[in-house]
């Protein structure tokens, strides 16, 4: 006849040991769980930052290579990128010596409203493909 008692030498884990294992177990996966939608979220948040960036910088390199100074004041414009609807707007004030432009440049997109902002100096009076003049005395 069989015995079914312990038998000295085996040991294994009791019912109790296995519930706190398989709960601590599925707190982990839980936590793993979450922090991956936290970072899918985080991630589509960077990249609307990232085309934000592009929309400002965009917008910088048309201000920097118009040959006229922009105008001061504040204006604004739409603009897709990245198949996106985007809303910028700049302010363009003097500097305080009197020599320099600085153009804020802000943009939002329509929908989300992921923000980037940009600011650039440029020179005031300067038309920067206009042929410079030269006296008589340096020729």
């Amino acid at each position: 006849m069989k015995r079914f008692g312990k038998i000295s030498g085996q040991r294994g884990f009791t019912l109790i040991e296995m519930l706190v294992a398989l709960s601590v177990f599925s707190l982990a996966a839980l936590a793993l769980i979450r922090l991956q939608g936290y970072t899918t979220r985080n991630a589509a948040d960077l990249e609307l930052r990232v085309v934000a960036q592009s929309v400002v910088r965009n917008r910088a390199v048309e201000i920097l290579t118009d040959p006229r100074p922009p105008s001061l004041g504040e204006s604004s414009g739409e603009q897709k990128n990245g198949g996106l609807d985007w809303i910028w707007t700049q302010n363009a004030k003097l500097t305080e010596e009197g020599r320099f432009v600085q153009v804020d440049i802000t943009a939002q997109e329509k929908v989300s409203g992921a923000p980037a902002t940009l600011t650039i100096l440029r020179p005031a009076g300067a038309v920067l493909d206009a042929p410079q003049a030269v006296s008589p005395a340096e020729n």
